[in-house]
């Protein structure tokens, strides 16, 4: 049976669904429910090539006859070309609500934690204000990580900190008052850098790591210092603690 999509009297609404770190049955309730209603899903691709791993993981719960566009996002550190991509994204989504129709955009984890639905909302709020956005959240990389390592993330009045490994170990060591509680997302090649810095802040001996989370291949690190000698992995991500008094990473 084909669906019937509802259409706005003046322009659409912009829903950002964040789908979670990899296993499509931890896409949320509420997600599911707005991507069975939209016309078209928006999904985040490198330049090079229209892949999007979060449409991937959504997959299953997108009716077939909806529509895919994927939207390019360069992979580079020229400020002013992100921007312009930006820009040409978010014209090109406006533009679809403008018939009227509802739209959801695709990101990993949860939409607005080292998102790309970021950058895109900020740009529809600037240039676009009169389009309705509503935000779908999804649960991030480092709570799916620490429920498959049965590892609580905070207790009592602990605090966390959560950092991208884009810089290694650097970020930590700039903090003058040390989290009780520290994740690094996507430590890929950072790995060494991240080790030494936990070291420093007497945290390496209790952490632990996940290599593709809940993704298929997904790999437990009860030892963090073994990714040393391993072929680095995009998808690594390593809770560390102060301490394990509670016997936290006991799986």
């Amino acid at each position: 049976m084909k669906r019937k999509f509802r259409m706005n009297p003046q322009i659409g609404k912009l829903y950002g669904i964040g789908v979670g770190p990899g296993d499509p049955d931890l896409l949320t309730l509420k997600a599911v429910k707005v991507l069975q209603q939209v016309s078209v899903v928006f999904t985040a691709a490198s330049s090079k090539n229209d892949y999007s791993l979060a449409l991937e993981i959504a997959r299953p719960h997108i009716p077939k006859d909806a529509r895919v566009h994927p939207l390019a996002f360069p992979m580079t550190q020229d400020v002013a070309a992100k921007q312009e991509a930006w820009a040409a994204n978010a014209a090109i989504v406006a533009d679809f609500l403008k018939q009227g129709h509802d739209a959801a955009f695709l990101t990993l984890g949860d939409s607005l934690t080292f998102s790309t639905f970021g950058y895109l909302l900020r740009q529809i709020k600037d240039r676009y204000p009169q389009v309705a956005v509503e935000t779908v959240p999804g649960i991030t990389s480092y709570q799916a990580s620490a429920a498959a390592l049965n590892m609580p993330l905070v207790e009592g009045e602990e605090s966390l900190l959560v950092l991208s490994g884009a810089q290694g170990g650097d970020r930590l060591r700039e903090q003058h008052h040390k989290p009780d509680n520290v994740v690094f997302m996507k430590a890929y090649r950072n790995v060494p850098s991240i080790c030494e810095a936990l070291d420093e802040a007497g945290m390496l001996n209790h952490a632990a790591g996940v290599v593709s989370c809940s993704q298929p291949g997904e790999e437990l690190i009860r030892d963090v210092s073994t990714l040393l000698n391993r072929e680095p992995n995009y998808w690594t991500l390593i809770i560390a603690k102060k301490s394990n008094s509670n016997g936290t990473q006991e799986g």
